[in-house]
């Protein structure tokens, strides 16, 4: 399949460099930015990859855009609803890296295959990517009645475009910790952690469960931290999972409305430093989602 990429951000500049470098069914057709200026589109034409700083409108333009047969939206909520908006009319199937989550949220290794048919596949946020997977694995053994999640990432690894979208982070995490999860309430606080030097990113899981079967628990939380480790090999347990009974006044078990159980897991992620650092994690495992997800759109369509 070839791909274009809209937005020459960190996201958008990482994941060109992830289908250039990769060895996969996804080729760089073009990327597209807003500023001619700008370090990624720079970058592209280091690597070969034609740019256009006129947005969606420079993609359109394009003499071959006839033969682009997926397009990734790594700008922000607000402008994927304008460039969605461009593009359906040209049948284009568009992975959207923005919390705007116009189509049906997206997790690999939790249920990617429900959703090859759709037009518009979101790819949550790096928080939702992180934690999502755990608390599916969670919810597999036992129903989860409240699930909180606390993303950390270094604030030198979020961009203008990750910045104007902390809203909607928290938002379409909590909805995908329900959605995707299995949570029946979702929680997602994210913190960007100004310490110096850069730390990694951190992601904190908690789910508030009846009693279980805690070794079962703690073998498909492992299960599905290999599923994810396969395509972000930065990804890992910090150690193993927690259990804790929590007190009948705990302010979680209010929140839970039932459940008297804390499963704690710990994570951390970090990055393949394609194009920034080992400590932007948040953003390997955002690119790494989204080129997973066109990988296997291209291994079902038809053959050129």
């Amino acid at each position: 399949m070839k791909a274009a990429v809209i937005g020459s951000g960190n996201i958008g500049t990482d994941l060109l460099i992830k289908i250039v470098r990769g060895a996969g069914h996804v080729t760089a057709a073009a990327m597209i930015g807003i500023d001619p200026e700008s370090e990624g589109l720079a970058r592209a034409r280091r690597l070969g990859v034609r740019t256009s700083a006129d947005g969606v409108a420079g993609l359109l333009a394009l003499d071959d855009f006839d033969d682009i047969d997926l397009v990734f939206d790594a700008t922000s909520a607000a402008a994927h609803h304008r460039n969605a908006a461009a593009l359906a009319p040209y049948g284009k199937k568009i992975v959207d890296l923005t919390p705007a989550a116009l189509g049906p949220y997206v997790v690999p290794p939790v249920n990617l295959d429900e959703h090859l048919d759709a037009p518009d596949l979101n790819m949550v946020t790096c928080g939702g990517q992180a934690t999502v997977p755990v608390v599916a694995a969670v919810a597999a053994t036992t129903p989860v009645h409240y699930a909180e999640i606390v993303a950390s990432i270094a604030s030198r690894s979020a961009g203008p475009g990750t910045r104007a979208n902390i809203d909607e982070f928290t938002v379409t995490t909590a909805r995908a910790l329900e959605q995707v999860g299995g949570a029946a309430r979702g929680k997602a606080i994210i913190v960007l952690n100004p310490a110096e030097p850069a730390l990694l990113m951190r992601d904190t899981v908690h789910c508030v469960v009846d009693d279980c079967d805690t070794a079962l628990v703690a073998a498909s939380v492992h299960a599905m931290a290999a599923s994810v480790a396969a395509y972000v090999p930065g990804y890992r347990l910090k150690q193993e999972p927690q259990f804790r009974r929590l007190a009948a006044d705990d302010p979680l078990t209010r929140l839970a409305g039932g459940g008297r159980l804390l499963v704690s897991v710990y994570l951390e992620v970090e990055g393949a430093a394609h194009y920034l650092p080992a400590y932007a994690g948040n953003l390997d495992i955002m690119t790494s989602a989204a080129l997973r997800t066109a990988e296997r759109l291209a291994e079902r369509s038809p053959a050129r």
